[in-house]
């Protein structure tokens, strides 16, 4: 028996001509939503040619968009680079055995949880205002990389969490029986397989960050991203649906660019934990191997 008819039932006639009809039925209902939204904009004049000219010169991308989006994305890079291992360290602070380490980690994790992001760029861009040195041209972006760190590295921590509770009790118990300290085994032997497991919400998170970024182009932080950067625009040509659909183009593909990234790792990942062409599963090795093994030497018995 096959895995598809273990894990799925094959549709029988009724049930094709049922799947059939869902999906007609709601290409109908997109098809009908897109031609009333471009009914919409066609009456306020959103599609006339001079609203979208100035995204065919150089000018416009050279000095707006560019600028912008150079600016998301060094933010978003710096987050996921900071927030990532501080998500593992306190994912991994929460699973310790030391309660002296568990509740407080966890008392960080759930409290930065709980706010908002754009309050927590809030904060810290008067924080740095306020209590630091830091030149008035960079704390924007400071501002926006600690609310991004501090938010998603407390939400990334939950993943990890789950990713290694997620693994079979076997694989630590089994490391544990070798002789491995738990630092060890946390290391080698789960983080590694959870990180497989953790990638599509890993992925997801990640994404987060990159669309987050717009919210450090409020007035009270001041950051220069993608949305701020193309609001001159809108006043030069009185074009703010264009430019927002330009914006929105832009962020969905690079969304789409992470994905895909994303699932090629995970299959590079997933092809390297296959065993060698000719290699035999543990269990089909002969008994009388496995029984005259004495496993404290590694001798035979």
């Amino acid at each position: 028996m096959s895995a598809q008819t273990v894990l799925y039932d094959i549709p029988g006639p009724k049930a094709r001509a049922r799947n059939w009809l869902y999906t007609v039925l709601f290409i109908l209902v997109l098809a009908l939503a897109a031609y009333y939204v471009y009914v919409g904009f066609d009456e306020k004049n959103q599609w006339a040619g001079a609203l979208w000219d100035p995204f065919l010169k150089g000018s416009t991308w050279s000095e707006f968009i560019v600028p912008g989006l150079l600016n998301t994305l060094k933010a978003a890079a710096l987050s996921i680079v900071i927030a990532l291992p501080i998500g593992a360290l306190l994912g991994i602070g929460r699973l310790s055995d030391h309660k002296w380490i568990r509740v407080p980690v966890g008392a960080v994790v759930e409290f930065f949880r709980a706010i908002p992001v754009l309050l927590l760029m809030v904060f810290a861009a008067a924080f740095y205002a306020f209590y630091t040195d830091i030149d008035a041209d960079i704390r924007p972006l400071f501002a926006a990389v600690t609310g991004l760190v501090l938010y998603n590295g407390s939400v990334m921590a939950e993943v990890f969490r789950a990713g290694i509770l997620s693994l079979p009790k076997g694989q630590g118990e089994a490391a544990s029986a070798l002789g491995m300290r738990k630092t060890q085994i946390m290391m080698t032997v789960l983080l590694p397989q959870a990180v497989t497991l953790m990638l599509p919400a890993l992925v997801s998170q990640l994404v987060v960050i990159l669309k987050d970024t717009a919210l450090a182009g409020q007035l009270t932080i001041g950051f220069n991203e993608l949305i701020r950067s193309t609001g001159p625009l809108t006043g030069l040509y009185g074009n703010t649906i264009p430019t927002l659909i330009v914006v929105a183009i832009i962020f969905i593909v690079l969304n789409l660019l992470l994905s895909w990234f994303a699932s090629w790792l995970e299959n590079k990942l997933a092809r390297r934990k296959k065993a060698p062409k000719g290699a035999k599963p543990v269990h089909d090795a002969p008994a009388s191997v496995v029984d005259a093994t004495d496993f404290n030497t590694g001798r035979s018995l």
